[in-house]
């Protein structure tokens, strides 16, 4: 039995903005922490320049697939970060919610997104911090 927080990463798609940010928490947690993404609407793939930036600074998100968001990844986190989805997330007490506000990077250029992927990053470094001295 571990005592691992669990995160929940989850944006519309689930094809840019959670993608990068769980990639950010898996590479930074270092198996520290349970690492969850979802969409309210899923895509069929990761958005490519996502995709892109991210193998720049050496995390590949390549393979990953887009996920529904359930009711049940909401219930086994830990800490439910949203990014752009309103009101489509379910909530539940006890749970640590968080809504990112970052631009979509859906239909941007490689500059762009690296300015999202940076801005990501900080903020997953910050999460995992508290996270861990809690």
């Amino acid at each position: 039995m571990t005592n691992k927080p669990t995160v929940l990463f989850v944006c519309v798609h689930n094809a840019g903005r959670s993608q990068m940010a769980a990639g950010f928490m898996r590479e930074l947690g270092q198996g520290r922490v349970e690492v969850l993404s979802a969409g309210s609407a899923p895509k069929d793939s990761i958005n490519p320049i996502a995709v892109e930036a991210m193998a720049e600074i050496g995390i590949d998100i390549a393979n990953n697939v887009p996920k529904v968001l359930t009711a049940e990844a909401v219930q086994e986190s830990d800490a439910v970060i949203t990014m752009g989805c309103g009101d489509v997330c379910p909530f539940y007490p006890g749970k640590r919610y968080e809504d990112w506000v970052l631009d979509d990077p859906a239909g941007q250029g490689i500059e762009s997104v690296r300015v999202i992927r940076d801005e990501i990053k900080g903020r997953v470094e910050k999460l995992l911090a508290e996270l861990l001295i809690s």
